[in-house]
């Protein structure tokens, strides 16, 4: 891997190039296919997984990519609050769109993940646009191929599910339990912040908390405040290998309307910027946003909302990478 500063790798401005014009990429980066002459310099990968095959009721996420990237040119390089700047931390450029196969979940599964092995090939730590919540486990498959990893999951819904109708395994509500049951996530550093709403039976919160992952209802959530819960997340996932999953209905459909499966009761849109701020000096290796539903937000505030955590994600991704070529860095307080 080779750090550049070269300017290739930087968002165009909006100052340059109106953020209206041009033809839009995750956050106005280069776009760069896997057989690009410079790939072997992206350290970030931002993809695009526009697939829906897994969801149950309300379909939708296969258009969540596209609008994400076109919302994205609102995004500037510089976090305010942590005055973190991505795009001078590590190169970054957006890799299209994961192969899919519309007409056959198996198969695009296997599309997926061969697509995220040369990904992960390449030493691009991923940065994943949904797309439905099943999207997550043929991601974890490349990523976490050789050993178990930890996982901060932000949901409203735990997708510990065992099956739906008489044992179809892979649905939006499966993919962590397939993915605990392979050995791609380690149970006991897993931590799912956010869970609520009504429930079939309870049997996907008991059988997560029989393996050990750590469940915070979004009761909990409120009552110990961002800070406790973040920090005993830290503790929970420790320094090794983490993922970060972030499932738009986590937060309140009041913020984020715009998704398939919402659940009233839940954080603010600047609560999740800071539970994600909270992450910074955790070893991320990989993040991906989900359930961004298009045809469920004509006014496209969600899509705004999602790009946005994307960015907040970024960030620390980005200072988690960059901190392994240059060494230990300090978090923010």
């Amino acid at each position: 891997m080779i750090h550049s500063s070269d300017e290739f790798f930087h968002p165009v401005s909006g100052m340059e190039v109106p953020r209206f014009a041009g033809i839009p990429t995750f956050m106005r980066l280069p776009n760069l296919g896997l057989d690009h002459q410079r790939i072997n310099e992206v350290e970030m990968g931002i993809i695009g997984v526009p697939w829906d095959a897994g969801t149950t009721n309300r379909p939708g996420p296969r258009h969540g990519p596209r609008q994400l990237r076109d919302y994205s040119t609102m995004i500037r390089r510089i976090n305010p609050a942590t005055g973190i700047d991505p795009f001078a931390l590590v190169n970054c450029a957006d890799l299209g769109d994961a192969d899919i196969n519309p007409a056959d979940l198996l198969d695009s599964m296997q599309r997926i993940e061969d697509f995220y092995n040369k990904v992960i090939a390449l030493g691009i730590a991923p940065m994943s646009a949904g797309g439905d919540h099943l999207i997550s486990l043929p991601v974890l498959r490349a990523l976490a191929k050789d050993h178990p990893i930890g996982m901060i999951h932000f949901d409203a819904h735990t997708d510990l599910y065992d099956s739906y109708f008489d044992g179809y395994k892979y649905t939006h509500g499966t993919p962590f339990r397939r993915a605990i049951e392979e050995g791609l996530l380690d149970p006991e550093r897993v931590v799912q912040i956010g869970i609520r709403g009504t429930m079939y039976d309870g049997e996907d919160i008991e059988w997560g908390r029989s393996q050990g992952v750590t469940i915070i209802p979004i009761e909990e959530y409120f009552a110990r405040g961002a800070k406790d819960v973040m920090a005993a997340a830290r503790n929970i996932v420790g320094d090794g290998d983490t993922y970060c999953s972030f499932d738009i209905d986590f937060i309140d459909p009041a913020y984020a309307p715009g998704t398939g499966t919402p659940e009233i009761g839940g954080p603010t849109s600047f609560q999740a910027q800071e539970l994600i701020r909270l992450m910074d000096g955790i070893n991320l290796v990989g993040a991906d946003l989900v359930e961004v539903s298009p045809p469920f937000d004509p006014s496209g505030g969600t899509g705004w909302l999602g790009v946005s955590i994307m960015f907040e994600i970024m960030c620390v991704l980005a200072r988690s990478i960059s901190a392994k070529w240059k060494g230990p860095q300090v978090a923010n307080s």
